[in-house]
């Protein structure tokens, strides 16, 4: 496999490369670049953030879970490539010198990079782009002071007019979603490497042989968003910060959700097709798409089915997916926004949920005329909750209904106990959420970053 970049403004081929081979180790290994740092070589702490940019644009990244292959097409920035050739300085590495924004410095130059990025793209949430960063010496309020200082400083020429190199063609590298078909239903055993927030750990953590790995990244017409008077359709390749900001209007609780999930940079790397086709039991997009009914689009060749995305968790590891075949898009039908959706879990940002409760009423004349409520955490796959439902369906929308069905939460799991929860604490937090949702929907809305006397 022949891969090409640019790196810093300079043009970069690698042939013959290890295709599960790391950004972060290519730059401190193989060219002695160590200002991207390794921190938990996990993708949590942004100690190795670059900023990569390709046609859609400019994007903070983890170069700890970031695999070569992924960067064919595209200019990459590390902390050395933020100032000028000359050595003039970013304005963010001026701010951050003016206001004493580093201390040790092992976690700076990601700080710079996430905040290049940034800056380039004219975000001043800053709070939210810098919550995949970790600093335990200086504390973020310098680092935010820098941020802030900074913002209204012109984009350098450099950063502003980084030119992209022509991608190298790879028989791994497919170009569209009629390559990919073709190709994975010749090689059915390979592995779809799609944002590899997730299979990097798998290399980094695990040490595992991925054998060999098919890279979705130039299927473009896998990365399109498509919305009509019936429903939203998002290309499996789309990543979760694209979702969050096409869900922000549509429905706000879903997208608050995702920016909680996990950070910028992961964000920006993980695609909605492969949070889904991984079939974890504690990912946080599969209960919040049940409870609005979505549909999964899936591609074996030139066969193509849809099925109800519920549908395809069969049981804990055990997808209905058949040799050969992708996810393709998922579909969310258009309906007026009665979604809530509710994550428990010990970090504000960017952890993994104990529980994932996504909530969806529909009311008629002050009865309950449909109920969707679904779960992550709470089994061996993400759960729609059959007898709550039914215990709400035709009932009057009143507190002495939902606390009848809350109290059937036990009949529909059996959850486990582990590090983040215990069983009862699962169980009673599962109920206290459709609780929660009571109050929201009557117009009792809370917020758990708000303390009220």
């Amino acid at each position: 496999m022949t891969i090409t970049f640019h790196l810093n403004g300079e043009e970069v081929v690698l042939k013959d490369l290890d295709p599960s081979a790391t950004l972060l180790d290519f730059l401190r290994e193989d060219r002695a670049m160590t200002g991207t740092k390794e921190g938990c070589n996990e993708g949590d702490c942004g100690a190795c953030t670059v900023m990569v940019t390709d046609k859609a644009g400019s994007k903070p990244l983890n170069a700890c879970i970031l695999f070569l292959p992924q960067l064919n097409g595209k200019s990459i920035r590390t902390v050395e490539g933020a100032a000028d050739s000359d050595g003039t300085l970013h304005p963010v590495q001026e701010s951050m010198i003016t206001h004493h924004g580093s201390q040790c410095g092992f976690c700076t130059p990601g700080f710079v990079m996430s905040m290049v990025t940034a800056h380039k793209n004219g975000a001043t949430d800053h709070d939210v782009q810098l919550a995949g960063n970790l600093c335990r010496c200086t504390g973020y309020a310098p680092i935010i002071r820098a941020a802030e200082a900074a913002a209204d400083q012109p984009v350098p020429q450099w950063i502003r007019e980084d030119p992209l190199p022509q991608a190298s063609k790879a028989g791994m590298l497919p170009r569209s979603g009629d390559e990919l078909a073709t190709l994975y239903a010749a090689k059915p055993e390979a592995r779809l490497v799609a944002g590899a927030t997730d299979l990097g750990l798998w290399v980094t953590k695990g040490l595992r042989d991925l054998g060999e790995m098919i890279f979705l990244d130039g299927c473009e017409d896998l990365k399109q968003i498509e919305i009509s008077d019936r429903e939203i359709r998002f290309g499996a390749m789309v990543d979760m910060n694209r979702i969050r900001e096409t869900l922000t209007p549509l429905h706000p609780s879903y997208a608050e959700m995702i920016r909680r999930f996990a950070s910028q940079q992961v964000r920006a790397a993980a695609t909605i097709g492969g949070n889904i086709a991984n079939g974890s039991p504690i990912g946080d997009n599969p209960p919040a798409l049940i409870a609005l009914g979505a549909r999964l689009h899936l591609r074996r060749g030139d066969s193509r089915r849809d099925i109800a995305l519920e549908d395809f968790f069969i049981a804990y590891g055990k997808q209905d997916r058949q040799p050969g075949e992708f996810v393709e898009a998922v579909s969310i039908p258009r309906q007026p926004d009665r979604l809530r959706v509710y994550k428990l879990s010990k970090r504000f940002d960017q952890d993994i949920s104990a529980v994932l409760g996504a909530f969806n009423v529909t009311l008629a004349d002050g009865n309950v005329a449909k109920a969707h409520v679904a779960f992550g955490g709470l089994a061996g796959t993400p759960k729609r909750a059959a007898h709550v439902e039914q215990a709400l369906l035709g009932q009057p929308w009143c507190k002495a209904t939902v606390t009848a069905a809350a109290a059937k939460m036990s009949q529909d799991f059996t959850p486990m106990t582990d590090m983040r929860a215990s069983a009862e604490y699962r169980l009673e937090t599962a109920r206290n959420m459709l609780g929660r949702y009571y109050s929201d929907i009557t117009g009792n809305s809370q917020s758990v970053l708000e303390v009220q006397l």
